[in-house]
């Protein structure tokens, strides 16, 4: 509905445009035809053809506007030695701003010419990034959203283990597959999809294709009559269900600039973030005598999506400026009769199976360069810890301080206020992010040194290690069961800040890479945070609370260097990099 409205939103500011520009194409006009003797139409006449609705040309020119008439070879010697004669459309391909004219290559088709359309100037109100600051914000939590209700889902049927393995006659360790594992790995191979359908079709459609493809399978997965049913479409749900997490990246660079992405991107992240730790909030008293039965995990989680989706149709916007470019060049070309108004994404013809090749191919090009194959390690330990943490919260609360099945899950809100509590960090960032830009603007323009990304991972990496440890050996029945709540809520804030950091990083330093750099960490995580939620019961069962904990803590202490080092080395990592910005 929204993107209905916004096509013919479009189609209005054109026809405001070509008004206001009428005047500039008959001055056009005029400095550029000159007397000549051989006349088809006189200057005057060509002027007067600039009448809004341009829907004709002269008929004796050419479709560059050079007389045709069948003339002698006199007559055409003498015209090849005087100026060239230019119709009112050619002149209002030149003198309409934000029209570059150029010559055709061989394979953009017939014709000397064409006009690349793109933005009315630097403020153009077309322009996402020209939205007023509130809708902005308002369009980032719509995404946001999405990625709220398919997280959820992430971590919602853990909440309901005990109850479904039951129905289904299987341990709990296989109903952790078919309910989180397949789940998540369908995240990581969904994600090498998406984004090519959302670079040809638009972010809109892809957003309101997969959520409803998601809510079928949701569907279907809460009406499973037996376990194969529930892993194969608790699988789908998940592949359709990666589109907010792969192409969110691009709608917050389509929406903010590089300075502005340094508050824009923490609207998306944090409530975004807060579906894995709330999904078990949600579902704490399900099944479990309180709230109907185990299946009611899925219907609340399609009751969240079929809610978020209504909001998605009446007021998401369209953002992908590609497309948006693509749609004034149709209205342009409809309102002059002019076909060679082009948007550089008809211009390039790059069809959907090009951009699948390379999205199956390039992301794992890129797993040898040194900055994404750290960042994809490090987020990966770090989703590895958050998802073995739902079935590991039994072990830690329920077993040792003999609380109930549903309080358990309710403890997962102490991690949620770790993650809000990054928040405050957001106008530090923003200022230094903002001081780097003017000590270096003279360097570098408007761009920002990608190693500025890197202070919300840094303020936030060594509370992932304290928290483990802390919880690991804080958690016995004669310590306060507040203590492993409080380190829980320092690793919800380690884990957003790193996450945060990750993101920009990669798509600073990689920028026209950056979707396939984005693409393989979403694998690498989700696949193997998907893989270990088999072996973290039998894993936190057989080595006990302690050492689970310590081993997880002594990994992630290894990799808590990594955000200073690159801090202080990115930007020669970068410089030996085939993909990466070369800029300090």
């Amino acid at each position: 509905m929204q993107s209905f409205l916004q096509y013919r939103k479009y189609r209005l500011a054109i026809e405001q445009q070509l008004r206001r520009d009428q005047e500039k194409a008959i001055t056009w006009l005029d400095n550029a035809s000159q007397p000549s003797h051989t006349e088809c139409s006189s200057t005057h006449e060509a002027s007067d053809a600039i009448q809004f609705p341009l829907t004709s040309v002269p008929s004796a020119t050419s479709e560059d506007g050079v007389c045709n008439e069948n003339l002698g070879q006199d007559q055409t010697d003498n015209l090849a030695k005087t100026g060239t004669r230019y119709t009112a459309r050619t002149a209002l391909g030149h003198a309409l701003a934000g029209i570059h004219a150029r010559d055709r290559t061989t394979h953009e088709g017939k014709g000397s010419k064409v006009f690349v359309v793109n933005w009315d100037g630097e403020h153009d109100p077309l322009n996402p990034r020209n939205y007023s600051k509130t809708s902005r914000i308002w369009m980032t939590l719509l995404v946001s959203g999405i990625a709220f209700v398919v997280t959820v889902a992430s971590s919602i049927d853990t909440a309901i283990l005990p109850q479904a393995s039951a129905k289904f006659g299987v341990s709990d360790v296989v109903e952790s597959l078919a309910a989180t594992g397949m789940y998540l790995i369908g995240f990581g191979l969904g994600a090498i999809f998406v984004g090519p359908f959302s670079e040809t079709f638009g972010r809109n459609v892809v957003y309101v294709v997969t959520l409803v493809m998601f809510m079928i399978f949701i569907m279907a997965s809460g009406l499973a009559p037996n376990i194969g049913a529930q892993i194969a479409f608790r699988f789908l749900a998940g592949f359709f269900g990666a589109a907010p997490l792969t192409c969110a990246g691009g709608s917050i660079s389509d929406m903010w600039d590089s300075l502005e992405r340094s508050y824009g991107f923490p609207i998306y992240a944090i409530p975004a973030f807060s579906g894995p730790v709330l999904g078990p909030v949600m579902g704490s008293y399900i099944g479990n005598g309180r709230i109907g039965s185990w299946r009611w995990t899925e219907w609340i989680t399609l009751i969240l999506a079929g809610l978020v989706l209504c909001v998605i149709v009446l007021f998401q916007k369209e953002t992908y400026p590609p497309l948006l470019l693509k749609w004034k060049a149709q209205h342009l070309r409809r309102i002059t009769g002019d076909d060679r108004f082009q948007a550089e994404l008809e211009i390039t013809k790059t069809t959907l199976w090009t951009r699948l090749k390379i999205s199956l191919k390039r992301p794992f090009q890129l797993m040898s360069e040194p900055i994404v194959m750290l960042m994809a390690l490090y987020l990966t330990v770090i989703y590895i810890v958050l998802f073995t943490f739902l079935g590991g919260y039994t072990y830690i609360f329920t077993e040792t301080y003999e609380i109930s099945q549903g309080l358990t899950n309710v403890i997962f809100v102490g991690m949620l206020i770790g993650i809000l509590v990054a928040a405050p960090l957001v106008p530090f960032t923003y200022n230094r992010t903002k001081e780097d830009m003017k000590l270096h603007k003279s360097e570098n323009g408007s761009h920002v040194n990608p190693e500025i990304r890197l202070w919300f991972a840094m303020l936030g990496a060594p509370a992932i290690p304290i928290s483990l440890f802390w919880m690991g050996w804080s958690a016995y029945p004669s310590v306060s069961i507040w203590s492993p709540i409080i380190a829980s809520a320092l690793f919800g804030y380690g884990l957003i800040c790193i996450f945060m950091s990750a993101y920009m990083y990669i798509i600073d330093s990689y920028e026209i890479y950056a979707a396939s750099a984005l693409t393989f960490v979403t694998i690498t995580r989700y696949v193997a945070a998907g893989g270990m939620t088999v072996v973290s019961l039998p894993f936190y069962r057989n080595v006990g609370v302690h050492w689970t904990l310590s081993i997880m803590g002594c990994i992630s202490l290894f990799l808590t260097p990594i955000p200073y080092i690159l801090y202080k080395y990115g930007y020669v990592v970068r410089r030996r990099s085939n993909y990466a910005v070369s800029r300090i």
